[in-house]
C-alpha cells in the first residue's frame, strides 16, 4: 500500500491557516489573505456515534477549513450539517453517484436540495456519466433547462458537473463552453479522474496491447516498463492544468476535487495524500518508491495555474477529497467527546485521517 510522506518542514503554521501569512504565487505581497477557498471532505469516515463529527467539526474550526460533505437525501446532509463549523465559505455538498443529469427525476432531486438548502449550500456536485459521450446536445439541454429551475432561488447553491467517467477532456472542455450561459451551471474538475484517464490513455500509444491498469508493483514485468510508466503519470499534471485553463476562460465559477494517487495502485486508485510515494519492490531513481501523479510540486502547480487563469480565488473552490488514509492517532485535546466510548480505536482511525487533511491544506496555503 502507499505510504505517507513527512511533512515539509517548510510548511506554515496550522494555527496560521486562514491567518495572512507569506505571499504565494497568487497574492501580491502585502495583500490581505482573506478567506481561503479551501473545503475538505466532512464525512463520519469509521463507525461510531455522533462524537466523530463533533471531532471533525473540531479539527475543521482548528485547520480553518470549509466543508465538503457526501449526501444521497436531504436529511442525511441536514444531519451532518448540525456538526459543520461556522466559515465564511459555506458547505459545498457531493450527491449521489447514482444521479444522471440526462434523468428528469435526477434534475428534480438536485432542484429539491437547492430549494431546501438555499442560503445553507454554495455548491452541489455531480457526476458526469459514461453514458453521456454521444449525448453531449441533450445533457446541454437538460443543464440549460435545470439551470434556469436553480434560478429561482437567488441565494441557492450552484451545480458543478464533475469529470468522473473518464472521457476525453475535449468532451468535457465542449460541455463547458456550450454552457457558458447558463449562470447556475459550471464544472468540477476531478483531478485524481483526469490523471487517472490521461496516464493511461498515455501509456497506451506507446504499449497498445497493454493496460496500465493491469499493471501492479509486485508485477514482475513492472522493472523493464517503470520508465514508461512513470513518463505517463509525469505528464498529468500538465493535462489538468490545459483543462483548467480553457474552463476558467469562461468566466464562470470553476470547483475542483484535490486528491493523488498512482495508476498502480489497485482498485479505487486515487483519493490518498499528496504527502505520499508508491512502494515497490525494487530500485527506481535511487528508491524502492514511485512518484506519485502529482506530488506537492504537481498540486502548488495546479492551484496557481487555476488562481492565474481565473484572476484571483473569487471565482474558484477546492475540495481536498482524500479518504484513502489508514492508522491511529491519540486523541489529545478532543478525548472528552469520548468519554462513553470504551473502545477509542475508531475514534483514533478518524483522528488520524482529519490532521492529513489539514496537512494538505497547508500545502495548498503555499500556493494562494
Amino acid at each position: 500500500m502507499p505510504v505517507q510522506g513527512s511533512v515539509d518542514p517548510h510548511l506554515p503554521d496550522p494555527g496560521r491557516l486562514g491567518q495572512q501569512d507569506r505571499p504565494g504565487p497568487g497574492r501580491p505581497a502585502g495583500q490581505s489573505s482573506g478567506p481561503r477557498p479551501i473545503h475538505a471532505l466532512f464525512q463520519q469516515r469509521v463507525a461510531g456515534d455522533t462524537a466523530l463529527l463533533r471531532l471533525a467539526g473540531l479539527r475543521f474550526a482548528q485547520a480553518g477549513l470549509a466543508a465538503e460533505a457526501y449526501a444521497d437525501t436531504a436529511d442525511q446532509l441536514e444531519h451532518v450539517l448540525k456538526y459543520v463549523p461556522p466559515h465564511s465559505r459555506l458547505p459545498i455538498v457531493h450527491l449521489s453517484r447514482g444521479l444522471n443529469m440526462l434523468r428528469e427525476r435526477d434534475r428534480g432531486v438536485v432542484e429539491e436540495f437547492a430549494a431546501r438548502f438555499a442560503g445553507r449550500l454554495s455548491g452541489m456536485v455531480v457526476h458526469d456519466k459514461s453514458d453521456m459521450s454521444t449525448e453531449a446536445g441533450s445533457l446541454v439541454a437538460a443543464l440549460t433547462e435545470l439551470g434556469m429551475r436553480l434560478a429561482r432561488w437567488p441565494n441557492g447553491p450552484s451545480l458543478f458537473l464533475e469529470y468522473a467517467a473518464g472521457h476525453e477532456p475535449g468532451w468535457f472542455v465542449e460541455v463547458a463552453e456550450r454552457l457558458k450561459d447558463v449562470d447556475r451551471v459550471s464544472c468540477c474538475i476531478d483531478v485524481g479522474h483526469v490523471g487517472i484517464r490521461q496516464a493511461g490513455a498515455r501509456f497506451a500509444r506507446e504499449h497498445p496491447d497493454l493496460s496500465l491498469r493491469s499493471l501492479g508493483p509486485d508485477d514482475g514485468r513492472l522493472p523493464s516498463l517503470v520508465a514508461d510508466v512513470q513518463d505517463a503519470v509525469a505528464e498529468v499534471v500538465q493535462d489538468v492544468i490545459d483543462m483548467t485553463r480553457s474552463i476558467a476562460r469562461l468566466g464562470k465559477h470553476l470547483h475542483f476535487h484535490l486528491h493523488d494517487g498512482h495508476p498502480l495502485i489497485g482498485g479505487l486508485s486515487d483519493h490518498f495524500t499528496f504527502l505520499m510515494r508508491l512502494p515497490i519492490p525494487f530500485e527506481y531513481e535511487g528508491r524502492q518508491s514511485l512518484a506519485t501523479m502529482y506530488g506537492p510540486a504537481g498540486l502548488a502547480a495546479i492551484v496557481a495555474a487555476a488562481i492565474e487563469a481565473c484572476g484571483g480565488l473569487d471565482r474558484l473552490s477546492f475540495t481536498l477529497e482524500i479518504h484513502q488514509v489508514e492508522g491511529r492517532l491519540p486523541l489529545g485535546d478532543a478525548a472528552g467527546l469520548f468519554g462513553h466510548w470504551r473502545d477509542t480505536t475508531n475514534a483514533e482511525r478518524m483522528n488520524h485521517w482529519l490532521p492529513v487533511l489539514a496537512q494538505n491544506a497547508m500545502l495548498m496555503e503555499q500556493s494562494i
